[in-house]
């Protein structure tokens, strides 16, 4: 069976989709959004808001946040695969 595409105007019909997202990287990427968002609503607050402490804040508080996050999700990962390759034995 071929796989054919059909283009309309010059446009493939077949949609680009994007890798999905799963695991640890989702994790790590969802917690440095949440870092970034609290960054900014905080220096709002403050009303301490310039381009230096919004690039900073968002580098500093998201990089953090988002790789020891990403950090703890893959170490449960890998334990969750070691634990299944495992089955039944115990030691």
């Amino acid at each position: 069976m071929q796989h054919q595409e059909t283009t309309t105007i010059g446009r493939s019909t077949q949609r680009t989709r994007l890798p999905h997202l799963r695991g640890p990287l989702l994790v790590g990427l969802l917690f440095a959004l949440v870092a970034a968002v609290l960054t900014l609503v905080g220096l709002w607050r403050e009303h301490n808001l310039s381009l230096r402490n919004i690039v900073l804040g968002i580098a500093l508080g998201s990089g953090t946040w988002g790789v020891v996050s990403w950090a703890i999700a893959e170490a449960v990962a890998q334990v969750q695969n070691d634990v299944a390759s495992r089955g039944g034995q115990d030691g």
